[in-house]
């Protein structure tokens, strides 16, 4: 009996040497060990949390009643608080009858689904009643905390020194630590902005900021222009187009941090600021035409198609991603970049021999200047039917060696050849369905609107509200959707291995994510949360599964 040769291993044989001088690698440690002002305000708020609580538990019984009358801004910090004993005190009951909820769950599911234009009969009494200002409020905070949450883990993993042993062979030490220390550097950055936004949200929220903004600008309409009441829609676009505007000057600051020193830090920026305002004001001008005109159709649908908008607001979403998917890599991104056809070469050659092998219909093949602002690198690929076009930022040219962008775009194409733009194209119509359809159950609600201070109901402002709404199972979809993601990047890399690339593609991945400064220790609760690509070693494990053998030809 002949024993079976062991399969080579794709990466347990790469050999690294450390030719970084100690006194660099000492000098990258102290960076990314040191703790800023971001990590003594995360320890603050870990102190504060820890005294409130303690100072709830003891001041509740007496304060509490009170508290919220005398400072109406602690009114929803009195809610969440009052709510937790509460719902401790609920807990043996609730438990108690799970049994009888999940008997009763067919009957429900029937209940919703077979009168589905009608808003089923349970739910009407309950949003008539609904606080939606304070719930409002309540969710987005939760939101925010969970975030941070999220955030503070991943931070604590940036602060690591020492390589994870599973990493060892694949990054050099002075590798990981610049990694860290861009990620420490941009994480700083997030803390700073998701916080002021989050203040400028509750603000917004609580002081009717919105109802202000709409009540301006339909002042002006009737006064300026003789629009009254109306012209909902024409009301709507100003609304959309004024606080897109707003919105993109409250960003500028963060922007030009993020780029200008930040980017610019870690060797990454390559823009200069002409051309970041040719791009601000060349996004504002796009964003605000074609979302002016996604916005009147689907307000025009969902005023003309009745109680059941829902079906063909689907409908028309399905058409905008379509149309978009084929205008936005012909008409609209040429306006930032330019697209040059691959030059004849070695090369061009390859690619079109792969795109060959898997019955690919490739027509164009271009290079993209994404050096123009950024060393990132990244490729893709467009088009419908037999018409389709192969897309390589120059960065990827130069970081990478011909092998490897073959085994870069032999994922690119097993994700075309199982169909994965497709299935998340069904899954997203799936989504809006399910968002619009809920959005059904509120749109008339008239408390809804008058508890943020409208007298009308606006199609636009319900549904602006009603997003705030639906963050909690915004949250839950999005981790199912990166999950989603992430198992169709596996099939994809195994695709590219299938095709005699795993190797390439090993060293393909490691040499982009180092250039890219990528995170290569991520927290495991954040990265199943908010990667919608799995961590670089998940791949290189996956890659490295002997079972997983290349196709014989």
């Amino acid at each position: 009996m002949t024993q079976e040769t062991p399969k080579k291993s794709v990466i347990s044989n790469r050999v690294l040497e450390e030719h970084t001088p100690k006194s660099e690698i000492d000098a990258l440690v102290k960076i990314v060990k040191t703790t800023g002002f971001v990590d003594d305000m995360i320890d603050g708020i870990y102190l504060a949390l820890l005294a409130i609580c303690i100072l709830a538990c003891i001041f509740a019984a007496v304060l509490a009643p009170s508290l919220h009358e005398i400072f109406p801004s602690l009114m929803y910090v009195y809610y969440f608080f009052t709510a937790i004993p509460q719902f401790c005190l609920n807990l043996p009951s609730t438990i108690a009858s799970i049994p009888s909820i999940i008997s009763s769950i067919p009957s429900v599911i029937t209940n919703i689904i077979s009168p589905l234009p009608e808003t089923p009969g349970f739910i009407q009494p309950f949003l008539a009643t609904f606080a939606y200002k304070k719930w409002i409020i309540v969710f987005s905070c939760c939101a925010y905390i969970w975030e941070t949450y999220l955030d503070i883990r991943q931070r604590d993993k940036l602060h690591e020194v020492d390589r994870p042993v599973k990493i060892r062979n694949l990054v050099t030490r002075k590798a990981f630590l610049e990694a860290n220390s861009y990620g420490l550097d941009k994480s700083t950055l997030k803390f700073i902005q998701s916080f002021i936004e989050q203040v400028k949200v509750v603000y917004v929220l609580s002081y009717d900021v919105l109802p202000m903004i709409w009540y301006v600008i339909g002042n002006v309409m009737e006064t300026k222009m003789g629009f009254g009441s109306e012209y909902e829609i024409t009301h709507s676009i100003l609304f959309f187009i004024a606080t897109t505007l707003i919105n993109s000057v409250l960003n500028v600051p963060f922007d030009l941090y993020g780029t200008f020193v930040v980017e610019e830090k870690h060797g990454f920026n390559k823009q200069t600021i002409s051309l970041y305002l040719s791009d601000f004001f060349k996004t504002f001008a796009l964003t605000a035409s074609f979302g002016s005109l996604i916005l009147s159709g689907l307000l025009w649908t969902i005023k003309r198609t009745g109680s059941s908008f829902y079906y063909y607001v689907m409908i028309f979403m399905m058409l905008v991603q379509l149309i978009g998917l084929t205008i936005f890599p012909t008409f609209i991104q040429p306006l930032f970049n330019k697209f040059t056809p691959l030059e004849e070469g070695e090369l061009k050659t390859a690619i079109e021999a792969l795109a060959s092998r898997v019955d690919f219909p490739l027509k164009k093949l271009y290079v993209v200047d994404g050096s123009k602002r950024s060393s990132h690198s990244n490729a893709y690929m467009y088009g419908f039917f037999k018409n389709k076009r192969i897309v390589l930022f120059d960065t990827l040219i130069k970081q990478t060696n011909l092998q490897e962008v073959c085994a870069i775009l032999a994922h690119e194409l097993g994700h075309w050849k199982m169909n994965h733009v497709i299935r998340m194209l069904v899954v997203g119509q799936v989504q809006i369905f399910v968002i619009f359809y809920l959005f059904s159950l509120v749109i008339g609600q008239q408390k809804m609107y008058s508890d943020f201070g409208f007298t009308s109901q606006p199609v636009f402002i319900g549904f602006m509200i009603y997003q705030y709404l639906y963050q909690p199972v915004d949250s839950v979809l999005t981790y199912y959707f990166n999950k989603l993601s992430r198992k169709h990047e596996f099939e994809a890399d195994e695709f590219s291995k299938k095709l005699g690339y795993g190797e390439h593609l090993v060293e393909g991945l490691i040499k982009i994510h180092l250039e890219n400064k990528g995170n290569l220790n991520p927290d495991k609760l954040y990265s199943s949360y908010h990667y919608s690509h799995p961590p670089l070693v998940e791949r290189l494990t996956a890659l490295d599964d002997p079972n997983v053998s290349p196709k014989t030809e």
